[in-house]
């Protein structure tokens, strides 16, 4: 019967964002790959050993973790407001003075409180506070989501630094025979120093490459070291303690499902789906404080002279109240407007996420797609420089050409070798950052938060 009294759910609002059928820019057929480790598939173990260290370790994996644990524990603060409430007291007196009575008094008592959900302020409070619960849970596997991207592409960048490292390390070698061979032929009056300072000054422009890269692969093992959990160092040590691996390849993603099915599996969107049931859930919450509040209330007590009479007179009331806001000076219906005010807050937010989480896939895409494209061309590119300034250097030692042409193949070449190894860490990062598009990098099985039905449907609906 108080069921029958209770004001309905707020509904909740459906966003008005257009979910395409299929991608613009994508072969819609599906990806059959496991996308939840996909890590694993760039072939690299010291970036799959980073990787999950961090998502153990990572200090801000583990603030969120225990944001999640104090949503559960409101969640259950909540749900208590359906018990009642209930307290007990005792005390001993005795008294002094004439007139006193003889002995220890003693006394035990027992009160309750129940509070009616006629109008559906605890229940709404309960819904506010499970979907905020699962809003917590969703934060934190999309922070997991994007830290493992970070590890990754910084893990890329590293291998990438350490490569061009060794690049200029190795070029460096063949512009000091270069410089030798410009002196010998300098002191021989076959050239003039014109050639010598020429190599010198190519040298040098090498030689200084060489601090800038072993500060920069210094700072990004760094910022590994951070996100894994861990004081400088080991990373560093662990990126530098073999002959520079090459930068990962990652398999070439194609196709993928249908945009409602990958927002369903991103959990940023689903986090702001949660936020914006539980902002609805407030403005009942808010309404019902317009409306007359039930309130049973009831209390037993006993007392006596000594333990063995004390339950001999024993005393209790129950009392129904009704208490119903009549001026608050509008404070209770600006609280309505507030909540309101948030839920459409919400719900653009919710809209963002969704136009965010498209933008992602198709720009990744793209970007994966030319980053290959790239890679084909900067190998060719490196092939022949090689030749270029195979034959540029013999031609030289001959005395054939002028040292200005071995400078400009060698400068070309050492170029074309940075650049393949810019694209082929673009190609990897450009892997990293679709994966993390598509919903990879976490494991519904460990944060996935049931939501309502209702809910639940609304982004199919839209894609409908």
């Amino acid at each position: 019967m108080l069921g029958a009294c209770a004001t309905p759910q707020v509904e909740t609002p459906q966003p008005q964002v257009a979910v395409p059928s299929d991608w613009a820019l994508s072969d819609p057929a599906p990806v059959s790959t496991d996308l939840t480790q996909y890590w694993t598939l760039l072939g690299d173990p010291l970036l799959t050993q980073f990787v999950e260290q961090a998502i153990v370790a990572n200090r801000d994996l583990a603030v969120s973790a225990a944001r999640l644990d104090q949503a559960r524990a409101s969640l259950v603060q909540a749900r208590a407001g359906y018990l009642p409430r209930v307290g007990a007291t005792g005390g001993l007196n005795r008294d002094v003075g004439d007139g006193a009575r003889d002995g220890v008094q003693v006394s035990l008592g027992a009160d309750a409180d129940w509070e009616v959900d006629l109008f559906g302020r605890i229940s709404g409070s309960v819904a506010a506070a499970r979907a905020d619960l699962a809003a917590s849970g969703y934060s934190l596997a999309d922070l997991q989501r994007l830290i493992v991207g970070q590890v990754a592409i910084a893990t890329i960048d590293a291998r990438a630094t350490a490569q061009q490292l060794e690049i200029a390390r190795g070029t460096l070698a063949f512009q000091d025979d270069n410089l030798q061979i410009a002196r010998w032929r300098n002191q021989a009056g076959l050239v003039s120093s014109l050639d010598v300072e020429q190599a010198r000054a190519q040298r040098a422009q090498t030689a200084a490459t060489i601090p800038l890269l072993e500060a920069s692969l210094a700072s990004t093992a760094n910022a590994i070291s951070t996100l894994i959990g861990e004081p400088p160092g080991r990373a560093y040590d662990a990126i530098l303690a073999t002959e520079p691996e090459p930068v990962p390849q990652p398999p070439m993603l194609a196709g993928f499902e249908a945009p409602g099915e990958v927002l369903q599996r991103r959990p940023d969107v689903r986090a702001a789906q949660a936020n914006l049931l539980a902002s609805s859930a407030r403005i009942g919450v808010a309404r019902a404080q317009l409306l007359p509040l039930v309130r049973l209330s009831g209390s037993i007590g006993t007392g006596g002279a000594s333990l063995g009479d004390l339950f001999d007179i024993i005393t209790g009331n129950v009392f129904a109240g009704v208490s119903q806001l009549l001026f608050d000076g509008g404070r209770t219906a600006a609280q309505v407007d507030s909540a309101e005010a948030g839920a459409r807050a919400a719900l653009a937010q919710w809209e963002q996420e969704i136009l965010g989480a498209l933008e992602d896939v198709e720009s990744a895409a793209v970007s994966q797609r030319t980053a290959d494209q790239r890679v084909d061309i900067n190998e060719e590119g490196v092939d022949a420089a090689e030749t270029s300034a195979l034959l540029a250097r013999s031609q030289y030692q001959a005395g054939l050409t002028d040292f200005r042409t071995l400078l400009t193949a060698e400068n070309q070449l050492l170029s074309a070798r940075n650049s393949l190894v810019g694209a082929e860490a673009d190609r990897a990062a450009a892997f990293v950052r679709l994966t993390q598009a598509l919903g990879g990098g976490w494991s519904a099985a460990d944060y996935d938060f049931p939501l309502p039905l209702v809910a639940e449907r609304q982004i199919d609906r839209t894609a409908e």
